[in-house]
């Protein structure tokens, strides 16, 4: 292990890293090709791997998880992610990284011990609804409903590419519990996929071939309203906290696919020969290879640096959204360029580079496209808008920020007069007693008590809750999703929240 590394990994991480690859040697490897060929892995398989306890690595004691810290996970996705099978990894990814966190984070002990357990344990597989035929990155348009009728939802709708949804046990769903709503209706369910009225169809996917993905139809499915995650309403929220996750294992996986075929094409650029010599004594794709390497390198130590700060508690959003951009874009790259060396024999199936190529193809779309991640990041970097959870920020000995004129009283000394050259915009703020208006005309600033002329925007909030929100005692986030905070246009606040430093 290298200097470099160790300070990520320990040797226990290095001992564990071992008897999974080892495990994966014995129990993995050999069937993987025959689990390619039939599209499905054996749900046999998947609990012995709960039987190792790799389900439940970071999951406390308590619920059947061995309580370590987030590298012995990080460790797990690299190993899996190295036996070429993007179908193998995927399917433990979702069921670690992407369903069961919801359910330890919001639900209650009857859905913890009722699905995150058995999870745990290998004896449920579980899914993540989110993705529809109409809406995928844009998942606050959602159009899942979920009628409440007494102790039960009545939900009606569609999902569609969900991994694990023909095979898995339950699949955490978001709907729409008051469509009227917004983000704010959102909510997040543990469905069980063996409901009455649940149909399914198995998608035919250019890779992952090991891995079920699945269209799933809901006609009336009755489910009870114990199985709500959380609290109604709040399930955007849910999933903006827990995407960051999600995009950090495609990181992981990203750069550990790049690692194998690499490796792979190596040892066949040692064997094949061309004019008297192996292909890799040739400057042309000895540089290539440099190159890669060199980029491999640099963009598992971006995502291991962005895996230190989830583990230390930072919501690193923009680190993971660079991470996963950097990373499955890699992917891409690095497979497409490793086919070449192999030349037309990269093109038959019997070499497993030309199924990392398909296998990878998917890694920049899911889970958030590259594009997304590309305004993620530009909303971060250019329209400096705050993703992170609020902290407060005030110093001490600077004066107390008790009421919304207080707040306001700040405004002129954070305003960005750079930055709002040639900008005109007028926000309306509607309090529980007072109202202000914000006026900035190219680069002046006017703050006015009352609601005065027009207006590109309306801020409706109660004092208590915008103090929260400025002073870092409230996430942002939440009182948007949770309806705390109402706001008639969404963009022009996010670019006049530009214009002022934070408190």
């Amino acid at each position: 292990m290298s200097t470099a590394l160790s300070y990520y990994f320990n040797e226990e991480h290095e001992s564990f890293r071992k008897t999974i690859r080892q495990f994966l040697e014995a129990e993995a490897i050999p069937h993987i090709d025959q689990w390619e060929a039939d599209g499905m892995i054996p749900r046999e398989f998947w609990r012995k791997f709960g039987e190792m306890g790799y389900f439940g690595l970071c999951y406390p004691e308590n619920l059947g998880g061995s309580g370590l810290d987030f590298f012995y996970d990080v460790v797990m996705l690299e190993e899996i992610s190295k036996i070429f099978s993007g179908g193998f990894a995927i399917t433990a990814a979702v069921q670690v990284f992407m369903s069961t966190p919801y359910i330890f984070h919001h639900g209650s002990d009857y859905l913890k011990e009722n699905y995150l357990k058995p999870a745990i344990e290998g004896k449920k597989i579980g899914c993540i609804g989110i993705t529809e035929p109409g809406a995928g990155s844009d998942a606050a348009n959602i159009q899942m409903r979920a009628r409440k009728e007494g102790d039960h939802y009545i939900l009606n709708g569609s999902k569609t590419f969900i991994t694990n949804g023909i095979y898995g046990q339950f699949v955490i769903l978001v709907c729409k519990t008051n469509p009227e709503a917004g983000a704010a209706g959102v909510s997040l369910l543990v469905v069980d996929l063996d409901a009455p009225g649940i149909s399914k169809n198995k998608l035919k996917k250019l890779g992952w071939h090991s891995s079920d993905t699945a269209e799933l139809h809901f006609d009336d499915v009755k489910v009870p309203a114990q199985n709500l995650l959380g609290e109604e309403g709040k399930g955007f929220y849910y999933l903006m906290g827990g995407l960051q996750l999600e995009r950090l294992a495609g990181s992981i996986m990203g750069y550990s696919g790049c690692d194998a075929v690499l490796n792979y094409s190596l040892q066949y650029m040692s064997e094949r020969q061309a004019f008297g010599r192996t292909i890799n004594k040739f400057q042309v794709l000895r540089h290539r290879v440099a190159q890669l390497s060199a980029e491999i390198e640099s963009v598992r130590f971006f995502v291991l640096h962005t895996c230190r700060m989830h583990a230390d508690g930072k919501y690193a959003v923009k680190e993971s959204s660079m991470a996963k951009l950097l990373a499955t874009e890699l992917a891409d790259k690095a497979t497409y360029q490793c086919l070449q060396f192999f030349g037309g024999y990269g093109y038959m199936e019997e070499y497993k580079v030309a199924r990392a190529f398909r296998d990878s193809r998917i890694g920049t779309i899911g889970g958030g496209s590259s594009e997304i991640m590309r305004e993620i990041i530009a909303k971060m970097v250019i329209d400096d808008v705050n993703y992170d959870r609020a902290e407060s920020k005030q110093e001490a000995g600077a004066p107390k920020l008790e009421t919304v004129a207080d707040i306001f009283a700040t405004l002129p000394n954070r305003f960005k007069a750079e930055k709002a050259a040639g900008k005109n915009l007028t926000v309306h703020f509607q309090f529980t007693t007072d109202s202000y208006t914000v006026n900035i005309a190219d680069g002046k600033l006017n703050v006015e008590k009352g609601l005065n002329g027009d207006a590109n925007c309306l801020v409706e909030t109660d004092d208590a809750t915008y103090i929260a929100v400025e002073t870092g005692k409230m996430n942002p986030q939440e009182a948007f999703m949770t309806g705390k905070i109402k706001v008639s246009d969404l963009m022009q606040m996010m670019a006049f929240g530009g214009l002022f430093k934070k408190l």
